[in-house]
């Protein structure tokens, strides 16, 4: 102990230490139940929220199999609707979901490199932009590494499927069925994984394309997913309910069910199986040669645990781990050791953590570290050792974990300065429009990074040497949430946040650009924050000195940047300047309650968007629906917003609004909005201007919404480059106070438009057609009406996609939007003055 005391900066004995809880030994007894199961299964789609709950519970958790999903994207392309984040960020969220989802199914979880560009109607032209080969390849990989008995995919290899992205999950499914077994194909892989060769591919037969499908018709595999499970006290159903759940950001929230439950399997390629689709798959631990005293000693374990005292299992779990240990090499072997090896921590009631005083430090400086250690059994544990490359942290030393005694100490070292940021992986390089750019080919497949800083104990227990890995990580008390925790990251020293992703630049006159410059480091910095330019801008100042002297403190910096006289659609950059060392990266942190705290540290960067953007009006109301960045556009435009609340929805309130913006999906998604929906459509007749944004078709009642009928649909333009034909070229919306050409239709991203209506009434008119290749015109992308003296518009144009990405012709058709009729209003106001 005295050598320990020597080599740490603090160590003591806490009696009574609050730590968080081990399995329960109903967990536990279902543990040890799946060390006898040796049966995997990989499920297959396209999205997160694709995978079916019910399913990989069932499977996880019944059957006892190892299952994972393979979701070929991360969602980057769907709508939120808990926040604004979209695309990248989108992405990150829900790529959290699925880990989330899993951490309860009792799944895996892996990923291609596709990206998820939006909505796309053909496999073709998915693979084009997913370049389908290189997707492939990683499919094939997964296949190779995880060596799943069964696969099962979402959907079917054709257009039944509803979505091109889900098509292409199944084409690649089956196309890597075969080519896994194929040593001449992806040969780096085979170096590493070897080849496989699945059992059998089945396909989780929808209803919405086969509705009479039951457990008697021939050729279908029935799996019941409601069965009841007692050792964790809820059906399977219940289970996977709570999984889907974790799907937020998508609407996904789900009812727990009880009783038998039906899914149908339909058989697509390898061994067809009568009844179940374990049918000539060994899952026993016959199908490992030399393992013939393990099944033995497992049964064993199972038939004489005591879930009052679950360490009396511990002898026969290390004679388990001893027969393992010797067995040949193979994908099992390595999956049951980990089991067992999981299983001994749990039935000691062993709890090690490494926390952090701080949730980021910078590389080369340094970190305190708090060990907590715990053995709540009667079996000797004895760490000999702890180890930790990026902490420079090797230390020797002999001691005794008695039973519920809690040690503790603390370590302060210095990062490695050789560690990389802490940024997902996949978004470390850019990408392109359909798979993302990842340079490790080690990290292919991985849901997301490994642990910034990960710890190695050197044990012995029951005389066996045990390796165990412990991430360092940042927990804190919410006086409210109580204990919390989020992961350590690596970060630069200093970021730099500019204020806005966008500026426009109507005339040529200056905009201020705020950038905060916010300190990561521990003790004080000083250095120059400025601005990278395109040619024709210019800053001033053009540096201005920073000095932040703890962790957190930030400072904002104010530039005057005059355009260039040109039109022009340009990036600024931010950079911080530290002893000759420059900073780009901005600081962006996703946290909501339902996954653990995401940072992201993209450029810090900005749109500059030179346009001849003229306006009408000054005061918006913003009605907010699931979340979007439209008013941030609209402030940059030059407009004052009002974010409206529900209760600041009244006639005398809109009286002071020059036009009123619904956000995306405010209808689906706010509730209240019906019951405003009165006092809106008065102030519209009263000479104001409404524009309502997209919405889904479900459940909704056009009459609640909109002066004069109109229905929608799902008809969609998702070729951001599909030709717009201007239906009504001398209407006002698409000539004051700018004039709209086909030229403003360039450079859109990701899509046109969604959910167009498809029918409406007489007095709503048409103003532009658009269509994606080898489909009808759509016309109903952006309908106007006159409704007493005011406007009232509804669009499916997808603004809240283009005006983030600084999208010139968007911008100049939403300031044309929300200052219809204002114009003639103050013509009319200046006659009268004339006459007066």
């Amino acid at each position: 102990m005295n050598r320990m005391r020597s080599l740490f900066l603090a160590l003591f004995l806490i009696p009574g230490l609050t730590l968080s809880q081990t399995p329960d030994a109903a967990h536990i007894k279902l543990k040890l139940k799946k060390l006898n199961v040796l049966g995997s299964v990989l499920y297959v789609a396209a999205h997160p929220d694709d995978e079916n709950t019910r399913i990989i519970t069932q499977l996880a958790n019944g059957r006892l199999t190892e299952t994972a999903y393979l979701s070929m994207t991360r969602g980057d392309g769907g709508q939120n609707l808990i926040g604004s984040e979209i695309r990248d960020l989108l992405g990150l969220i829900r790529t959290q979901e699925l880990i989330t989802a899993r951490k309860i199914d009792g799944g895996r979880q892996f990923f291609t490199r596709a990206n998820d560009f939006g909505f796309s109607k053909t496999a073709a032209e998915t693979f084009v932009f997913w370049n389908k080969d290189e997707i492939l390849s990683d499919v094939v990989k997964v296949y190779r590494q995880f060596q799943p008995d069964v696969i099962i995919t979402r959907f079917p290899a054709d257009a039944r499927a509803g979505h091109g992205h889900h098509t292409g999950s199944a084409i690649l499914a089956q196309e890597a069925f075969d080519l896994a077994a194929k040593p001449n194909m992806y040969t780096e892989q085979v170096k590493e994984f070897g080849t496989w060769q699945v059992k059998r591919l089945y396909t989780n037969t929808g209803r919405w394309w086969n509705t009479t499908i039951n457990e008697d018709t021939p050729g279908i595999v029935a799996i019941n997913v409601g069965g009841y499970n007692p050792l964790l006290g809820e059906s399977y159903s219940e289970i996977a309910a709570r999984s889907r759940s974790q799907h937020k950001s998508q609407g996904f929230g789900s009812q727990g069910m009880r009783g038998d439950q039906m899914e149908f399997l339909e058989y697509v390629k390898g061994e067809r199986a009568e009844s179940d689709i374990f049918e000539g798959i060994n899952t026993s631990w016959s199908r490992l040669k030399g393992s013939e005293k393990v099944q033995t000693l497992v049964s064993k374990a199972i038939q004489e645990f005591n879930a009052e005292n679950p360490s009396a299992s511990i002898l026969v779990l290390l004679e388990i781990r001893k027969e393992i240990s010797v067995l040949p090499e193979s994908v099992w072997r390595k999956r049951k050791l980990g089991e067992v090896e999981q299983l001994i921590q749990d039935c000691l009631g062993l709890f090690i953590e490494v926390k952090a005083d701080h949730f980021w430090v910078p590389p080369s400086q340094p970190v305190t570290a708090g060990f907590e250690m715990v053995n709540r059994s009667n079996v000797e544990v004895v760490v000999q050792a702890i180890r930790c490359i990026d902490l420079t942290l090797d230390t020797a030393f002999s001691g005794v974990l008695k039973s519920n005694v809690p040690l503790a100490f603390e370590v302060q070292r210095n990062i490695s300065a050789a560690k990389e940021y802490s940024d997902p992986y996949w978004l470390k390089e850019p990408h392109g429009i359909g798979r993302f750019t990842v340079t490790d080919k080690k990290l292919i497949g991985k849901p997301e990074n490994d642990p910034a800083i990960m710890i190695t104990f050197q044990l012995k227990i029951g005389g066996q040497q045990f390796q165990l890995d412990r991430p360092l990580l940042y927990k804190w008390t919410d006086p409210v949430k109580g204990e919390q925790s989020r992961p350590f990251e690596i970060v630069p020293p200093v970021f730099v946040n500019v204020s806005d992703n966008v500026f426009i630049f109507s005339d040529d006159n200056p905009r201020e650009v705020k950038v905060k410059v916010k300190s990561a480091s521990g003790g004080l910095i000083k250095g120059e924050v400025k601005l990278r330019l395109p040619a024709g801008f210019r800053s001033v100042p053009a540096t201005i000195p920073f000095e932040l002297k703890s962790t957190g403190e930030e400072d904002v910096k104010s530039f005057t940047v005059f355009p260039a006289k040109d039109e022009v659609n340009a990036t600024l950059t931010a950079i911080a300047s530290i002893d000759g060392r420059m900073y780009d990266q901005a600081l962006l942190a996703i946290a909501y309650d339902h996954i653990p705290t995401q940072t992201l540290l993209p450029k810090a960067e900005a749109r500059l968007v030179r346009i001849n953007l003229k306006k009408e009006g000054k005061v918006i109301a913003y009605i907010k629906g699931a979340g979007d960045e439209v008013p941030a556009a609209l402030r940059t435009m030059g407009y004052e917003v009002w974010e409206m609340k529900n209760e600041e929805v009244t006639a005398e309130n809109l009286k002071n609004v020059d036009a009123v913006v619904l956000g995306i999906r405010t209808i689906n998604a706010n509730e209240r909005i019906r019951h405003m929906m009165n006092d809106l459509l008065e102030y519209v007749k009263g000479g104001g201007t409404m524009v309502v944004q997209y919405n889904t078709n479900g459940d909704m009642e056009t009459d609640t919404f909109s002066p004069f009928p109109l229905t929608l649909s799902r008809e969609r333009v998702t070729e951001e480059d599909a030709v717009v034909r201007i239906l009504k070229p001398a209407h006002p919306v698409l000539n004051t106070p700018n004039k709209i050409t086909a030229r403003d239709f360039e450079g859109w991203v990701q899509e046109r438009g969604l959910y167009f209506p498809n029918k409406w009434d007489d007095n709503f008119e048409a103003i532009l057609s658009m269509n994606d290749t080898g489909e009808n015109a759509r016309d109903g992308s952006l309908l106007v009406s006159k409704y007493g003296e005011g406007y009232y518009v509804y669009t499916g144009l997808s603004f809240f996609r283009e005006l983030p990405e600084g999208v010139s012709g968007a911008y100049r058709l939403f300031a044309n939007l929300v200052s219809l009729g204002k114009t003639s209003k103050q013509e009319s106001a200046k006659a009268k003055s004339k006459t007066k």
